[in-house]
């Protein structure tokens, strides 16, 4: 049966590429409310039927907008986030409006209208994991968040189980592990890499790069995402991860090694404060309560696939260009 979806943040990256899988996969109508700052971007969007997706220019802390589009939704997924740990050291407040005030506002306008509501999140509200520990991030890894972005994120966590247990909000959530794909601001660490070789420039490597992310491709985040929307229990919390786990350093040797460049052709750059060493997510819950499982495991296939897509759609990347690496110039990274 069609719903009628509200996607926050539907023009940045992972809300874009869940939208594109939502009109692939479901019959959903589908609304995207997006701010449309430097990360949302209407192109991520384009080729969409106009029938079937309705695009909102607006904030989330607005909340006469927001009333009146949960009023007319029957879910609503919200991605809608400030999410660059670089920008959040910088200047936290983006991420306190954005990230406390506007899920805030979001849960405020579903409690009124009994809509059944989303929220995702990151593992880093977990903070990191040690590289010689075995172990991984469960639904019940008490919060240990590290940054400005992290401890927004692990507030806003906080209220949705609040207005759940207070408030009997139908909501669910998902904390994932680092999504890459199509679509992803040059900004990102893999898309940034990718641009730098396409334009002739040495890629940067953070520190020694033996910091270890969990990769998941935004096809599976995305699935993910849908399958707890239809199955997931009301006020259970899901972790998303396919196993991806490696260091900073292999992945961007692999992206050299796929675009036919020396493995050794990059350039290392001042750690970032505070950087978090290992992320490791554990979906056990996921895959044996809600029977899913991740389809593009194979990463070296992923990251071609994300490397093709960059390589034909430059119009959609390259205006992001050039102010992104002012800025990363300024930092010294």
């Amino acid at each position: 049966m069609s719903r009628r979806v509200l996607v926050t943040g539907g023009a940045g990256f992972i809300g874009s590429n869940f939208v594109h899988y939502l009109v692939a996969h479901t019959d959903d109508m589908v609304t995207v409310l997006d701010k449309f700052t430097y990360a949302g971007n209407e192109a991520s969007l384009a080729g969409l039927p106009v029938e079937r997706v309705t695009v909102v220019r607006g904030d989330i802390c607005d909340a006469g907008l927001v009333d009146r589009l949960v009023a007319e939704s029957d879910v609503v997924v919200h991605y809608a986030a400030e999410s660059h740990n670089d920008n959040s050291l910088h200047d936290p407040h983006p991420f306190l409006d954005t990230n406390i005030i506007g899920s805030y506002t979001l849960l405020e306008a579903v409690r009124r209208h009994g809509t059944r509501y989303h929220h995702i999140s990151t593992d880093e509200v977990y903070g990191d994991l040690a590289f010689d520990n075995p172990e991984r991030f469960t639904e019940h890894t008490p919060y240990n968040p590290s940054s400005p972005y992290s401890a927004t994120k692990a507030g806003s966590d906080l209220l949705v189980r609040a207005w759940v247990r207070s408030f009997g909000v139908e909501a669910t959530l998902s904390n994932c592990s680092n999504n890459y794909g199509p679509r992803q601001h040059v900004e990102k660490f893999i898309p940034r890499q990718i641009t730098n070789v396409l334009c002739g420039d040495r890629p940067k490597l953070y520190g020694a790069g033996t910091n270890v992310r969990d990769w998941i491709h935004a096809d599976d985040h995305s699935s993910a995402v849908l399958r707890i929307i239809e199955r997931g229990r009301i006020g259970e919390t899901y972790l998303i991860g396919a196993d991806g786990e490696r260091n900073n350093r292999a992945v961007l040797e692999a992206i050299l090694t796929a675009m036919g460049e020396p493995a050794d052709a990059y350039d290392h750059v001042t750690d970032r404060p505070g950087h978090d060493l290992r992320y490791a997510i554990d979906s056990t819950k996921l895959r044996e309560e809600l029977g899913w499982r991740p389809a593009l495991q194979d990463f070296d296939r992923g990251l071609q696939r994300t490397i093709d897509w960059y390589r034909a759609n430059e119009a959609w990347w390259r205006p992001q260009k050039a102010a992104t690496e002012a800025r990363y110039l300024e930092l010294g990274r």
